[in-house]
């Protein structure tokens, strides 16, 4: 099968979202026991998807006969979507000769985990649970591989010389159009010039374009390029044309001087000694290497999770069942709900599991004063906590022993973490890029100091996620999210780039954590891509951070 997807869709009913990449798995495996002391095992591995609490096929590698130490061929192709977790369980069977059937098939074990942490670590090797979790001596090593697309952009850069002019009372105003010739012979436009007024040479701006856009990645698709005089009125006087590709375009980069006759077939047909209407000439051609979300991932990139959770009187007093705050025996709050579904995912993507909470909007011990980034385990020198499980037991014992208070700022916090995606930013390489999740119950107070904190945190490898908790009306919130315009500091400094997502929790009251997630999350690879690129900076090798990093089991 092609696609994870093929075989379960039908089963699993999936409405997906558009698949941020497509991912390969290569699968080995390692000391699997002999079948008895005549014969090796012939192994398989079947991959299994969860949806829903149930495991369902989705594809199988070929049975490779008598090895204990099989590297598979066939290759796993996936849909990766950073905002879900991806559960994925790969078994190991033992495939009896002459059949290549499960039913008859020995079980030697199995392996789960989610999708996010084989890309994050690119190999992960782990062992084979037999029935009743133990681990024997057989291990599984899946590898991914992000599926290369057309991502990468070239640089153009053209003129013209000795143009025909058009014009009686002065000289040709001309501008270049060039356009992708499709499979089913239509003409999509890649790429108009600006229009080069009373120039018979005309020199035109150099511009990028996506490789897909400009050939959709087939460097052999032919291309039309069109030289137009402009007019005022629209009816613009054609000057001449003519065909190439991006193959011809990229000889310009080995020195060659590149240039086309620009011929008008009317002209051509009708005048014996018609050269040409002028010649158009490739005066530069750079193709830039654009990095992708699982580039950075792959390279070594950790997302470094924080978590701000308001303590503002308005939550209710935390003993009270009416609370936002109150800690049920067996329903979590929405602050826990929130934390965990959007702690989940990014949890994969770290590699030492240590997460910093803080509280904004109490009165903390031993003194009482009010606090907008506090330590929510009290240890201001080290506030991070163990695995999400840690953030959410840290948040329960922390209510007992502090005062609800107010009022709701959330500068403080955005600015401490600024504070160390600034030391980041300065080592100019992409190994730590944070994600700042602010849990409130409503509209908050600093809105101005706010404005401003996250102008600055835009020039940073940052983004911010809020959720609004319980029912106030957050309307006033959606200007942090600049989807409907361009957010500006107080004096009028516009963000770099979008990087706040606000979504009311109440919204997906009757979904489930993962539709949380996915709408909270699914604009954060976007904003790491677009930073780095921004910087131009590339993903750290991966013989560098291999070398360096650790993983916690």
């Amino acid at each position: 099968m092609s696609n994870i997807y093929e075989s379960a869709e039908a089963t699993l009913g999936f409405i997906s979202s558009p698949c941020l990449t497509k991912v390969e798995l290569r699968v080995a495996c390692r000391g699997i026991s002999d079948r008895d002391a005549l014969s090796k095992p012939d192994p398989c591995v079947v991959l299994k998807m969860q949806s829903h609490g149930q495991w369902f096929e989705v594809d199988r590698t070929e049975v490779i006969r008598s090895s204990s130490g099989p590297v598979f061929s066939k290759i796993f192709l996936v849909d990766y979507y950073f905002e879900e977790v991806q559960r994925l369980r790969f078994e190991l069977h033992d495939i009896s000769s002459g059949n290549n059937g499960l039913r008859d098939a020995d079980f030697l074990g199995a392996m789960e985990c989610t999708l996010g942490q084989i890309v994050s670590q690119r190999k992960l090797t782990k062992a084979l649970l037999k029935q009743g979790n133990t681990a024997g001596k057989s291990s599984i090593t899946v590898t991914a591989e992000e599926l290369s697309g057309n991502d990468d952009y070239v640089e153009l850069s053209f003129s013209a010389r000795k143009l025909d002019d058009k014009d009686f009372f002065s000289k040709s105003d001309p501008f270049l159009e060039i356009f992708r010739i499709n499979d089913d012979g239509t003409e999509s436009l890649v790429h108009r010039t600006e229009t080069v007024m009373n120039n018979l040479s005309p020199v035109w701006k150099s511009f990028k374009v996506s490789l897909n856009t400009l050939c959709s990645g087939d460097h052999d698709r032919e291309l039309k390029c069109t030289v137009w005089d402009w007019d005022s009125n629209g009816k613009h006087d054609f000057i001449g044309e003519f065909q190439t590709t991006f193959k011809e375009m990229r000889a310009e980069q080995e020195g060659k001087q590149i240039q086309w006759e620009c011929i008008n077939p009317k002209y051509q047909m009708k005048k014996k000694n018609y050269r040409n209407s002028g010649v158009v000439i490739l005066n530069h051609c750079k193709i830039i290497k654009m990095y992708s979300f699982l580039d950075y991932i792959m390279g070594g990139c950790q997302i470094q999770f924080t978590v701000a959770i308001d303590f503002t009187a308005s939550n209710g007093d935390p003993r009270n069942s009416c609370s936002l705050h109150y800690i049920h025996p067996y329903q979590p709050n929405e602050y826990l709900k929130a934390l965990v579904a959007v702690g989940e995912i990014c949890q994969d993507y770290d590699s030492d599991k240590m997460f910093p909470a803080f509280g904004f909007g109490a009165l903390i011990p031993p003194d009482f004063k009010v606090s907008h980034d506090f330590a929510v385990n009290f240890d201001e020198d080290n506030p991070e906590c163990a695995g999400i499980q840690g953030v959410v037991e840290a948040y329960q014992n922390c209510l007992p022993k502090i005062q609800l208070y107010g009022p709701t700022n959330i500068a403080p916090i955005i600015q401490k973490v600024a504070s160390s995606a600034s030391e980041e930013m300065h080592t100019k390489e992409a190994m730590e890029y944070f994600i700042l999740l602010i849990l409130t119950d409503g509209v908050i107070t600093d809105m101005a100091d706010t404005r401003e904190a996250i102008v600055h945190a835009s020039h940073l490898p940052m983004s911010v996620i809020i959720v609004g908790v319980g029912n106030a009306d957050f309307t006033d919130m959606q200007i942090l999210d600049g989807d409907d315009g361009i957010l500006r500091s107080p004096k009028g400094e516009p963000v770099l780039r979008d990087i706040v997502q606000f979504v009311p929790f109440k919204d997906f009251k009757h979904a489930s954590p993962a539709a949380l997630a996915k709408s909270v999350l699914a604009e954060v690879p976007n904003q790491v891509v677009d930073y780095y690129n921004a910087k131009g900076i590339k993903p750290k090798c991966m013989s560098d951070y291999e070398s360096t990093r650790t993983f916690s089991p």
